[in-house]
């Protein structure tokens, strides 16, 4: 898809024919240096757990994260439901506050759900005051969503009650554990999407216009009106 141009989020090159390492990626959020000696210690460690991994389910895994998701969504759930909104109205309203100007198109990709979904949404919120469109410049077939204030302070509320449980579990396990979280939870995303989700959550906040650069590196076309 061929976007308008701003500078957030960055380009994103056509990784689809590159061995990308897990310790050669920028962790979301942040961007721990590599060093040759972390390289190493991560390569033993994955040489140690294919050796000793008999493919059963790690059902311990799969189960907190379950339980962890469930009560992570619960907080916003109550308040959306404030408003008569659900959980995707929650991710319209938070990825256009974090990057203002986003495209339909760009917006698609991200959420990874049919037209018809998205457009019922973002007409309700369009309707009900909380997200604004307006024609591209670059290229008036586009539509650039933002927050309105309204918007802003509903997905800024969000945000707080999630931040709260986050910041909360961060004290519990110690700073020094804020990185491993972090790449574990990037090393569950597929390995041809963790530098796209990266760069977007690094270019968060950063209004402006794109001109190209999918946000996963394949042409989709444009923005389709709500």
């Amino acid at each position: 898809m061929t976007q308008a141009a701003r500078t957030r989020p960055a380009p994103i090159p056509d990784v689809a024919n590159e061995a990308i390492a897990i310790e050669n990626l920028p962790a979301a959020g942040y961007s721990p240096a590599q060093g040759a000696q972390e390289a190493v210690l991560q390569e033993t460690v994955l040489q140690e757990t294919a050796a000793t991994d008999d493919g059963q389910p790690h059902y311990d895994l799969i189960e907190l994260l379950f339980f962890a998701y469930r009560d992570f969504v619960a907080d916003p759930d109550r308040i959306l439901a404030e408003y008569g909104f659900g959980r995707a109205h929650h991710r319209v309203l938070h990825f256009v506050d974090r990057h203002p100007g986003l495209t339909i198109a760009e917006l698609l990709d991200i959420l990874r759900i049919t037209k018809q979904s998205l457009n019922r949404v973002l007409k309700e919120l369009i309707e009900q005051g909380y997200i604004a469109q307006r024609t591209g410049t670059s290229d008036r077939r586009h539509r650039l969503l933002t927050c309105t204030p309204e918007g802003r302070r509903l997905a800024q509320r969000l945000a707080g009650v999630q931040g709260r449980r986050v910041r909360r579990a961060l004290a519990e396990m110690g700073p020094a554990l804020r990185e491993p979280a972090g790449r574990f939870l990037l090393a569950m995303i597929e390995p041809e999407e963790r530098a796209a989700v990266s760069r977007l959550i690094a270019g968060g906040d950063q209004p402006a216009e794109i001109t190209t650069g999918p946000l996963a590196g394949t042409p989709t076309g444009n923005g389709v009106r709500p």
